[in-house]
């Protein structure tokens, strides 16, 4: 049985992975999320998984006082705007606000991935460029309304409704969701960690 650690309380990075064939495991991980001052969105997100990641380990090492058995991943995924961080809404006029932004413009999905494995972590980052259509203030109102929007980063999710705001992509659909399918398996067949088969359908 193929098993990973995953330091995130994402459901949709657990979900692509249990689609891979992991059995996934959940490390608690505990970290200031605040940006530092003129800190980019590429240096911002890869600080983000990189603390989360060595944040599980220290607790791993601390309760069980040895090495993590399975390999431990880590991921913080941004939505950048001409390099500023928009983050998760705070309120649906947050939320209204965030989208307001986006409309008809290009926009930076950033997700970093860590792994920490026999004792050492590497990590990648992984950019994808999304270009909204045009929203009316109906438009965003009502995908407002849905809930959606509320818990993620740049207040729109790719693999649901607000999959209709998005005219093109060049990048990972998985990066956009929160975590990289090709480069997440790329850099585990680096480490030597064998990948499990894809799981078949229930």
């Amino acid at each position: 049985m193929h098993k990973i650690y995953l330091a995130s309380g994402s459901p949709r990075r657990r979900e692509i992975l249990e689609n891979l064939g992991y059995t996934v495991l959940k490390l608690p991980a505990g970290i200031d999320e605040s940006p530092l001052p003129n800190e980019t969105a590429a240096d911002y997100v890869l600080r983000m998984a990189y603390e989360k990641n060595a944040d599980a380990v220290r607790r791993w090492q601390t309760e069980y006082s040895n090495e993590p058995e399975y390999p431990l991943l880590s991921a913080d995924t941004v939505v950048a705007l001409r390099n500023h961080i928009l983050g998760k809404p705070e309120s649906a006029d947050h939320a209204f606000e965030i989208l307001s932004q986006l409309s008809g413009t290009t926009h930076q999905v950033l997700t970093a991935v860590c792994i920490y494995w026999q004792g050492r972590t590497y990590h990648l980052v992984q950019q994808s460029d999304v270009d909204f259509k045009i929203l009316n203030d109906a438009e965003i109102s009502a995908y407002i309304a849905s809930g959606e929007p509320m818990d993620k980063a740049g207040a729109y999710g790719i693999q649901g409704t607000g999959g209709i705001f998005v005219e093109n992509l060049k990048g990972s659909f998985t990066g956009v969701m929160g975590l990289p399918v090709f480069e997440t398996i790329s850099l585990l067949k680096t480490l030597n960690i064998e990948i499990p088969p894809f799981r078949r359908p229930t």
